[in-house]
């Protein structure tokens, strides 16, 4: 069986109470006097649920006055890397048995339809997969053209018999919870591309259609969905392919997607943090905006009430540390000293095309590798194209500075520090490592931050362009 990387933290699901709650009696066939792991998928991460004791005659009870939310889980054996799954549904009374020689081939489930069902679709996922893996020693044999066509086309087949497996098992068992599963999995059955006027099909209306009917299948009241690996996915396929990545496309996708989950509070509560966690920390630049956006509209109004109050608080201060430099905002000014104290440094005095802001730090590790390929670059193409470099110093003595501008003869840059800490610019410019870098236009508007040098001369490169070149 495969090996699983399991998050050993206790996920303090939210069951709801019912007189009969569970009692899942395992017995494990290679396994005894040792713990045996209850685990279930929360999105794509995997959490213990529960554990139980295997006694001398390897036997476990699985036992509880509430039932498990509905889901894919798994028993873990003790060695923490073998196991197998199992669909908790609506009935949670059963019984399985497994042997560690064949988990695969003999488990077996006993007053569990689900289950029962779940199996002969593994069983018919296992053929598949030996077929699978003859295909593809044909293709790495095959000896010309004909006979890699044919392996190409059997492995379509073979794709093709698993989507009608899913959509036979769908019509003949309509309420199952693996019904439920598979029919998130589909997508929209796309119609016929029409015309356009010169007689050709209209190439982009696939995609188009896609984006407008991806979530026709997924019952957003079925916090089922959850347990599984399947919804997470489909948010990660939808937001990479089907929405443009520029953050107005992504808020309007986000904000209609939400929408959609209001009426199961769980899939908003997922879905909101998935998209919070996602925008915040992408390494896009520009999709802080994202991040902005969600927490203005969201949670600023108190609608993710699973937090606490002070929770709450910190994501809402994070946003607004955000907000004052996002891209397409004018940058926060910055009055400051050059390095003799005599002489004061404004932003908005510098007058370019363009203005580098560089905060660092002469003791920071990656400055003193990143401060010198700028200057290069500055050197050789930037400085050509009208930009002023303001380095404004964050960390480090007086000393250790003047050295390292000495040594690395960064004297082309304007060299400036804040010793008052008077423009506050840590939390203006979100300054908490360095180095920390903003491009601005002749009028002071972010247009770029947090490249490296490559990507500042790539986007540079780009915007001096010919229109049309």
């Amino acid at each position: 069986m495969r090996s699983i990387l399991l998050v050993l933290s206790v996920l303090l699901l939210s069951a709801q109470g019912h007189a009969q709650g569970h009692h899942i009696r395992v017995k494990i066939t290679g396994w005894k006097d040792t713990l045996l792991y209850l685990g279930n998928y929360y999105g794509e991460k995997t959490y213990l649920a529960d554990s139980s004791r295997l006694d001398a005659q390897g036997v476990a009870i699985f036992s509880g006055e509430k039932k498990y939310p509905e889901g894919i889980y798994f028993l873990l054996m003790p060695d923490k890397r073998h196991f197998f799954e199992l669909l908790m549904g609506k009935d949670q009374d059963f019984s399985v048995t497994a042997d560690t020689a064949d988990l695969a081939g003999k488990t077996i489930f006993s007053h569990s339809p689900d289950n029962s069902l779940f199996s002969r679709y593994n069983h018919f996922l296992a053929t598949v997969n030996s077929r699978s893996v003859q295909i593809a020693g044909e293709m790495h044999q095959a000896a010309n053209h004909a006979d890699s066509s044919r392996a190409l086309q059997d492995r379509k087949d073979l794709n093709e018999s698993i989507y009608q497996f899913r959509k036979q098992f769908i019509h003949d068992h309509p309420g199952s919870l693996l019904a439920r599963i598979f029919r998130a999995m589909l997508d929209p059955t796309i119609p016929t591309a029409p015309k356009l006027p010169d007689g050709h099909p209209d190439s982009s209306f696939a995609f188009r259609y896609m984006k407008i009917h991806y979530w026709d299948n997924v019952d957003f009241s079925d916090s089922a969905l959850l347990r599984t690996p399947i919804y997470e996915g489909r948010l990660q396929d939808y937001f990479t392919h089907y929405v443009m990545p520029f953050p107005d496309s992504i808020n309007a996708a986000a904000d209609l997607l939400l929408k959609k989950t209001m009426a199961n509070r769980e899939m908003f509560k997922f879905t909101l943090s998935w998209l919070t966690y996602t925008y915040e920390t992408s390494r896009y630049m520009g999709m802080d905006a994202v991040f902005f956006h969600l927490v203005e509209k969201y949670y600023v109004p108190g609608d993710a009430t699973w937090l606490t109050h002070a929770q709450q608080q910190k994501i809402i201060e994070r946003a607004y540390s955000l907000s004052a430099n996002l891209i397409g905002e004018k940058a926060p000014a910055l009055d400051l000293l050059d390095s003799t104290m005599q002489h004061r440094i404004s932003l908005y005095g510098i007058h370019a095309k363009y203005t580098l802001i560089v905060f660092w730090d002469p003791t920071c590790g990656h400055c003193q590798v990143d401060v010198p390929r700028m200057d290069s670059a500055y050197e050789k193409a930037w400085k050509k194209m009208g930009m002023k470099v303001l380095a404004v110093r964050t960390g480090g003595t007086r000393e250790q500075w003047l050295n390292f501008i000495h040594v690395h003869h960064l004297n082309n840059w304007i060299n400036a520090w804040d010793p008052r800490h008077s423009s506050h610019y840590r939390q203006l410019y979100n300054v908490y490592m360095t180095p920390v870098v903003y491009l601005l236009n002749s009028k002071k508007i972010i247009i770029a931050k947090q490249l490296d040098v490559k990507g500042l001369s790539d986007f540079l490169r780009l915007r001096s362009r010919p229109a049309g070149g």
